[in-house]
């Protein structure tokens, strides 16, 4: 496995994030809900850029994007609705397919772990997981996530929740 680097989002990673989310708009929505046509653009990324650090320093999400060696973004994994008095949040995390199958996701979550522990002092997360990504599903249970089956909405796909006790 080539050595990758999981840092922070900045403000300035919106032209590399723009590349990152089109090279890899259909493989995304093959296992996760579709993003709005309008995030696809310059100022779409930006606005959600702005939106994630203004959350981050909320302390209500913790956006991190994953670098190749050569500094290309190769995927992305969040702490979401960071609760500080419930000690919880949730992990979200997406890979370029061309990046999949060499550990990052795994990388990712343990990274989302350490730091729900050690900067957030949080004690539990949870992940959504469609029932057919099953890719996501092993990651978790390789992280020590448990599963536990959502409630499922009709004329909706079947959602598993994994949680995990830090």
């Amino acid at each position: 496995m080539e050595p990758v680097t999981i840092r922070t989002l900045q403000s300035t990673d919106a032209e590399a994030l723009l590349t990152f989310e089109l090279a890899n708009r259909e493989w995304f929505e093959r296992h996760i809900d579709a993003r709005d046509a309008a995030f696809y653009s310059m100022q779409g990324v930006t606005g959600h850029i702005t939106a994630y650090l203004s959350d981050y320093a909320a302390g209500l999400w913790h956006p991190f994007v994953i670098e190749d060696a050569g500094g290309k973004i190769v995927g992305r994994a969040n702490l979401k609705d960071i609760d500080t008095s419930g000690r919880s949040a949730e992990v979200g995390y997406r890979i370029a397919q061309s990046a999949c199958g060499q550990g990052l996701a795994t990388q990712a979550v343990k990274h989302l772990i350490r730091e729900a522990q050690l900067r957030w002092n949080l004690k539990q997360l949870v992940a959504h997981v469609y029932a057919e990504n099953i890719g996501s599903a092993k990651v978790l249970k390789r992280c020590g996530f448990l599963i536990e089956q959502a409630p499922c909405q009709e004329g909706t796909d079947q959602e598993h929740r994994f949680s995990l006790s830090i």
